[in-house]
């Protein structure tokens, strides 16, 4: 689903939970929550149909929530909702954040209870009080503390993308103090977690500490704070917190490789340096007490005794033992890619044409893609009617015989019934020349019941590859219970890739579950899950998981020709 119909959507929900704090007139919060509804509906792009005044005549659209909606899209916020958010306690906002915790619900807690921080909610959620009040009981108590916990873990995390546009704002303001001569994205971005707490950077300077600490806390909005470790610690404008190591040419080296981390596998390296006679620490490297120049990492590395570990495996497991033994994955790379995987065109909530997706591709260097849009059942998200599947494949075949440079298959995201089945009938199923599965509802399966529903889809002879497997929405929604052993032996027995999907809410499957099905014999497919043009990086942060995870060409079906990847796609069919 497109971005900015979440976004928007996201927008009118807040505000209909905000009249629902001031007990607002019920018919005004249900127009709101149904013009949510109606933006999540849209067939093509919410900027689109403010554009040609679709938007307008959309039912569930009135004037208040179309003034809205152009206030987003004009300003990127909505001074209805800031308006309504000064008038709500900041301590109920925060319970806010809590998954399964609506207005409705905190408002009565807050009336009966008297419950108005979440430190408060936690209190009353452990001592039996929430349990007590109506329609709650012990079950319902458990869920919310488990929500809150799981919301304070998640507050001192953002998702790389938006992480890495204000650490490239930082890194730039960085490099132009005097004295600086080049400026590094460390830490985590540069490990290229799934989430990202505090930044880090390198910078090469001939300015001491002090004098770097000087200048750095002249910059406009930024401010020292007490030191992470050898980084340097500050804080931005926009508060988020970060750290820079400084360093002259000659051990650069050791600058970055300290601010890049993780701290495991700088433990690691400092336990082998100290069995080959060597020290290492963020200063440097040396031998008796005498510094070796190391201006780089890979000179730091070989003068160990060991080749370049690439920063995404460098979470401190078993890479220093593989370096030593040579046994390092020879990592994928973006150029070994020539399938662009699953992405959505207007046929159900894309926002392109097959015609203009095929372009993008082709033009980024791909030599098919695999258009998959939603199936009959999704239809939140415009999924196909049988009749419509005949139209798009009758639109890609016409554009395949107008040798658009790029090959085009007919690809479905078809979701997985309760039951494990798959959408639209095995005679349909058969006529698309690969099948994605995922599952888009009823999460709160038992393990049992989810197990079982995976693993029957698995048995379809039309699946190709299982999407998106554990459900996981980072920072907003745990994964789905289910049996991951089980899943991963009947996907690799049965010859079903499993999916890494690049949106950066999802990157599923998480790389330490990638490396564990890996081991139990499964293959991977890079998913983009892309809606339009913002959405063809998402190949890229599929691709960062699947090489932190380990991942050679071999390990992947992006790798294989047209014909190479139909003729997998056609292996299981009857």
């Amino acid at each position: 689903m497109s971005a900015d119909r979440l976004a928007v959507a996201h927008v009118l929900d807040q505000i209909a939970d905000f009249l629902e704090f001031r007990e607002e007139n019920p018919f005004r919060i249900r127009a709101f929550r149904n013009a949510a509804k109606s933006v999540l509906g849209l067939p093509g792009s919410v900027e689109a149909a403010l554009a040609d005044g679709s938007l307008a005549k959309t039912r569930g659209i009135g004037p208040a929530t179309l003034a809205i909606v152009t206030d987003v899209f004009a300003t990127g916020r909505s001074e209805v909702l800031e308006q309504l958010k000064r008038e709500v306690p900041a301590g109920l906002l925060a319970m806010l954040d809590i998954p399964g915790l609506g207005a409705t619900r905190i408002k009565l807690i807050h009336d009966r209870l008297g419950v108005g921080t979440v430190a408060e909610l936690e209190a009353a959620a452990r001592d039996g009080r929430l349990a007590a009040l109506p329609r709650f009981g012990e079950k319902t108590a458990a869920k919310i503390l488990k929500g809150i916990v799981f919301a304070q873990g998640s507050q001192a995390f953002r998702l790389g993308p938006e992480a890495a546009r204000e650490a490239e704002v930082l890194r730039s303001a960085l490099a132009g103090i005097a004295e600086v001569t080049r400026v590094v994205t460390a830490g985590e971005l540069r490990r290229r977690c799934d989430v990202v707490g505090p930044l880090a950077f390198a910078a090469e300077t001939s300015l001491s500490a002090a004098a770097f600490r000087a200048a750095l806390t002249g910059l406009p909005g930024l401010s020292a704070i007490s030191e992470a470790g050898p980084l340097l610690g500050f804080r931005s404008p926009a508060g988020t917190i970060a750290g820079v190591l400084c360093s002259g040419r000659e051990h650069f080296g050791a600058a970055l490789l300290y601010a890049t981390g993780s701290a495991a596998h700088l433990a690691l390296l400092e336990a082998h340096a100290t069995r080959r006679g060597l020290t290492l620490d963020a200063s440097g490297l040396g031998r008796d007490g005498q510094p070796l120049p190391a201006p780089d990492e890979a000179a730091l590395y070989r003068a160990l005794g060991l080749p370049d570990i690439p920063p995404e495996l460098r979470e401190g497991a078993d890479e220093v033992d593989r370096a030593l033994t040579a046994r390092l994955p020879l990592l994928v790379e973006r150029h070994e890619l020539q399938g662009f995987l699953h992405c959505h065109t207007t046929y159900s909530d894309g926002t392109l044409g097959i015609a203009e997706m095929a372009a993008l591709c082709r033009d980024a260097g791909y030599s098919y893609l695999g258009i998959t849009d939603h199936s009959r059942s999704a239809a939140y998200a415009g999924g196909m009617a049988p009749d419509r599947v005949a139209l798009q494949w009758a639109e890609i075949a016409a554009a395949e015989a107008r040798r658009p440079g790029i090959r085009i298959l007919k690809g479905i995201e078809s979701d997985i019934l309760v039951d494990g089945a798959l959408d639209y009938a095995p005679e349909l199923l058969g006529g698309f020349d690969f099948v994605i599965g995922s599952i888009h509802g009823r999460f709160a399966l038992s393990e049992a019941e989810m197990t079982a529903r995976l693993l029957r889809a698995l048995d379809s002879p039309y699946l190709t590859i299982l999407g998106h497997p554990t459900g996981r929405l980072l920072l907003s929604r745990e994964p789905y219970r289910f049996d991951q052993e089980e899943v991963f032996r009947k996907a690799a027995a049965n010859r079903v890739a499993l999916e890494i999907n690049g949106d950066p809410h999802r990157l599923d499957l998480d790389w330490r579950l990638v490396r564990r099905a890996r081991e139990l014999g499964v293959v991977f497919a890079l998913g983009a899950d892309a809606h339009g043009v913002s959405g063809m990086p998402y190949m890229d942060y599929a691709l960062a998981i699947a090489r932190k995870a380990g991942l050679s060409r071999g390990d992947l079906l992006n790798v294989l020709s047209a014909a190479e990847f139909l003729a997998f796609a056609r292996s299981r069919r009857p």
